[in-house]
């Protein structure tokens, strides 16, 4: 079965993400989660590694990988990048190519398809330099499910909810060609 990198950020959406994983799990797909910072303030990599059955990446220099490079092994690794939730940070630093972390490091670095599930306040969403910055990765080639309409952590209403963890799994076996159980 294939594998796939699965990238969670700062948003408190964070702990869909463990859903998303432990989804993706149960279908046999290999999951490799890499956290950026900001994630491990919401949900711990204990987690992750439990559901995931794999050690979580997040640094870009690990001292028990080749060359301190993990990264790029990843990279090489993946049969794709899911990021869920993609917050406007990490959709800013893709979109203008900066890599000053594990995780855009990785996006910066794969060839392979890849999928965002963004998760921000509706009044965020809705921001014109953030919707420059999503018509640009469409353009290069990335995916999005969602973000859906409904109520988010601070209290808005509005489209800004991270898409289900079941409707960000129909995307990746949508995109690997996979069959649901």
């Amino acid at each position: 079965m294939p594998e796939v990198a699965l990238g969670v950020t700062g948003s408190i959406a964070a702990y869909k993400a463990c859903d998303l994983a432990s989804r993706m799990v149960a279908e046999g797909i290999g999951v490799r989660v890499v956290m950026t910072r900001a994630a491990l303030r919401l949900v711990g990599a204990a987690s992750f590694q439990a559901v995931s059955g794999n050690p979580v990446v997040t640094s870009v220099f690990h001292l028990d990988s080749p060359g301190g490079m993990q990264h790029i092994a990843l990279a090489d690794a993946c049969a794709m990048l899911v990021i869920a939730p993609a917050t406007a940070d990490v959709i800013g630093k893709l979109a203008s190519g900066i890599a000053d972390d594990a995780l855009t490091t990785l996006a910066l670095s794969v060839d392979c398809p890849k999928l965002l599930a963004p998760a921000m306040n509706p009044r965020m969403w809705a921001n014109s330099i953030l919707q420059e910055n999503v018509a640009r990765l469409a353009k290069h080639g990335w995916a999005f499910v969602g973000p859906e309409e409904g109520r988010v952590a601070c209290g808005a209403t509005g489209v800004g909810r991270m898409a289900e963890p079941a409707a960000v799994l129909d995307a990746v076996r949508r995109t690997l060609g996979l069959r649901g159980k």
